[in-house]
């Protein structure tokens, strides 16, 4: 299997398989290139690639798609907004942890967030 087979079946995952298919080749190159982490940083990785929980991104993602359609109720709003604020609160502590990590390994946040392939505009 080569590359392109390999994205044209993640096109395939749905939203919360994606995000975990992403965390595990996130670790696996963190692995690769620090194959000798200590338990703190390992720890660490697991926090900041952590996604919502399954069922909540399950959601989350038909509650966005009956935004996008103009269709959703007063108790849906509520509960979409609920999620979202979650998942802001969920990307305002991978901050922290990513913090916690750089400090660890002794190097600027946007350099461990290059050495881990996390684009500098999703936390930055």
């Amino acid at each position: 299997m080569d590359i392109k087979d390999l994205l044209e079946a993640a096109q395939q995952l749905s939203t919360s398989e994606l995000e975990y298919l992403v965390a595990q080749v996130l670790a696996l190159q963190a692995t690769r290139r620090a194959p000798h982490l200590s338990a703190e940083e390992t720890a660490l990785l697991l926090k900041i690639n952590r996604g919502l929980p399954e069922d909540m991104q399950a959601r989350f993602d038909v509650l966005n798609q009956r935004r996008q359609n103009s269709m959703l109720s007063p108790e849906e709003q509520a509960d979409l907004t609920r999620i979202a604020e979650y998942a802001e609160q969920m990307a305002a502590q991978r901050v922290v942890y990513l913090g916690q990590l750089a400090k660890l390994r002794g190097v600027p946040v946007r350099e461990l967030m290059q050495q881990l392939g996390i684009p500098r505009a999703v936390y930055v």
